[in-house]
């Protein structure tokens, strides 16, 4: 499976990963009116052999065929969500 990763231009460390180039109308309207511009960093191959630094590859396939995208917060932001659900 193929992703497309941008960088939110108002979010620091912020990524949003597509299953199609430029398919942004599958991020919903609120989520990218937060996001910003958003700027292609990089196109990946998620195969399940791949690993990424950041994010469970099984995680970031299973959104972009359920949802065509998935967003990769900071992890200083995940931490404190959870910390605070």
């Amino acid at each position: 499976m193929q992703a497309y990763v941008y960088k939110s231009q108002r979010k620091a460390e912020t990524y949003v990963y597509l299953a199609a180039r430029d398919d942004f109308e599958r991020v919903p309207g609120p989520l990218r009116a937060q996001l910003g511009e958003l700027r292609f960093v990089l196109e990946v191959a998620l195969t399940p052999e791949r690993r990424l630094a950041q994010a469970d590859p099984a995680v970031v396939r299973a959104n972009l065929a359920r949802h065509g995208f998935h967003i990769q917060f900071p992890p200083n932001a995940v931490a404190a969500a959870q910390a605070d659900g």
